[in-house]
């Protein structure tokens, strides 16, 4: 098994994923996106399973700095916008690689991700 995780740094959800993964002695592929921005065609991804909205972290400093609160902005403009300010993203994206490989999670979810460790 491995996966791919997609954040930044800086953020505690993002390490805290990297370290479950890592003590369990498994593959990860770490995606900074202070380095290399989200693809669009990533986020979309997730954004089919979850919808868009669960892609927004409206509590993130980003998100109250851009004046994003009263902003009505349409699904793909979103898409758009979250590729350009990666901060606005919940974070961490992780996604299951490999063969026949389903497993996608937004944020902190160290239950979902032990189903996928334990089978």
């Amino acid at each position: 098994m491995e996966v791919q995780i997609f954040g930044v740094k800086k953020s505690a959800d993002t390490r805290k994923a990297l370290r479950f993964f890592a003590e369990r002695r498994i593959k990860t592929h770490f995606v900074d996106f202070a380095e290399r921005p989200a693809s669009l065609s990533e986020l979309r991804r997730f954004a089919q399973r979850y919808g868009v909205e669960a892609l927004i972290d409206r509590d993130s400093r980003s998100y109250a700095s851009l004046g994003m609160r009263h902003a009505s902005i349409s699904e793909e403009r979103w898409l758009d916008k979250l590729v350009d300010e990666p901060l606005l993203l919940r974070m961490p994206l992780v996604r299951e690689i490999g063969r026949g490989a389903k497993g996608l999670t937004i944020g902190l979810a160290e239950d979902e991700w032990r189903k996928w460790t334990s089978s």
